[in-house]
């Protein structure tokens, strides 16, 4: 069975790409090992897929080459496939921080997907195991096989094995002489070490808004300057460690033995709060003062734990000055990550500097096109992920 081109993976990349290119008269069949396409997109945003971000940069994904993703992003904007959900009669709504979901059900993604896909002449082919891509391109399933002078390996990464994550894209790079970044889990939650877990497990389930950061791991821009990546969104209590977006966030920029600094009370400077309820007439204790601003149980655990008696009581400046180092700066160092079972993305994958960023192809190897998560680029929380799929898809598919 001979085709244009060979998509390897049925997810938002790859559906979105075998469209692309048979709408420009490309013959093209998509092979998803699964018994359905699209997954993934199923089960993202609780189930109503948050498919884009209106304020998605170039600085929101992270990458070992930052600069690779900036092409693409620029040529497939979040108000192309805004444009794509509205023609679809998709109803949709901003949550918060320019994050867009489907009023309906993901469904409603994986069918306009699939239609696009039809409407373009398409053959999509589900439950079809690869065995094996041979140069030429000559790919062996187990529905027979397939001949093409491009594919395109838009397979995904190894986050949620349940779904069907396997490492066929990683291998497939390597095959062709294709460096690939080593893959980790990334927007996952993590774990607390022996002692944090016995202080804090009792708490799972309750949430504060805070500010994380990833001090030990520093990066540069341009002009030289340092950076700590910080996320300010809400923390979650598990009970084996910490969750929520602000940590899902930092946890792509985390790797394992290094710290993470949370501010518990951002943009709040305690000895002038203190200061504040004094000249009101209030007289109580700075102990008072942080638990109006902290959930109750988690400041009564902290002034038991973390702070010394002599503070708790006090209103004097040295004791403030100390509750609030501690209070802008808890710092804890994670016992590890709860992996690629829970992790939303994969960071690392196969390198950007192999890649063209204008067409996905790889620069060594003539027809063959890498998509999506199976790239080493990862978006932050929030619809990110979705848009460099769509994106990347894009730039792959108008080279075809």
């Amino acid at each position: 069975m001979t085709y244009d081109a060979i998509v390897l993976g049925g997810g938002a990349a790859g559906l979105f790409c075998a469209a692309v290119a048979g709408q420009r008269g490309r013959r093209v069949v998509v092979l998803e090992r699964s018994r359905e396409p699209g997954r993934k997109i199923l089960i993202s945003g609780g189930g109503r897929c948050n498919f884009t971000n209106l304020h998605c940069r170039p600085d929101h994904f992270l990458s070992n080459n930052p600069a690779f993703a900036r092409s693409a992003l620029a040529r497939y904007q979040p108000s192309d496939f805004i444009a794509l959900v509205d023609r679809y009669g998709i109803a949709y709504h901003e949550k918060t921080l320019g994050q867009l979901f489907c009023d309906g059900s993901s469904r409603q993604i994986v069918d306009l997907l699939i239609e696009e896909c039809r409407a373009a002449g398409v053959e999509l082919l589900t439950g079809c195991d690869i065995s094996v891509v041979r140069e030429g391109f000559v790919v062996e399933t187990s529905r027979g096989g397939f001949e093409a002078p491009a594919v395109v390996v838009a397979t995904g990464g190894l986050s949620i094995p349940k779904m069907g994550a396997t490492d066929l894209g990683y291998r497939v790079a390597r095959q062709f002489g294709v460096n690939v970044v080593a893959p980790r889990p990334a927007l996952v939650p993590l774990l607390f070490d022996a002692a944090d877990r016995r202080r804090w497990r009792d708490l799972a389930g309750i949430a504060i808004e805070c500010a994380v950061s990833v001090p030990d791991l520093l990066g540069t821009v341009p002009n030289g300057t340092r950076v700590v990546p910080t996320f300010e969104e809400r923390l979650l209590f598990t009970h084996r460690g910490l969750s929520g977006p602000a940590i899902l966030q930092a946890s792509s920029y985390w790797s394992p033995g290094a710290g993470l600094t949370i501010d518990l009370l951002p943009h709040l400077t305690l000895g002038e709060e203190i200061v504040r309820r004094r000249a009101a007439g209030d007289t109580a204790s700075t102990k008072t003062a942080v638990a109006a601003r902290l959930p109750n149980r988690f400041a009564d655990r902290w002034f038991e734990t973390m702070a010394e008696p002599s503070v708790i009581a006090s209103t004097g400046n040295d004791a403030i000055r100390t509750l609030e180092s501690g209070l802008h700066g808890w710092t804890i160092v994670p016992a590890g990550s709860e992996g690629f079972e829970k992790a939303e993305v994969t960071a690392g994958g196969v390198d950007t500097r192999e890649l063209s960023s204008t067409t996905m192809a790889a620069r060594a190897v003539r027809g063959l096109f890498f998509i999506g998560e199976v790239v080493d680029v990862t978006g932050h929380l929030g619809g990110f992920n979705f848009q460099w799929a769509w994106a990347s898809a894009h730039a792959a598919g108008s080279a075809l």
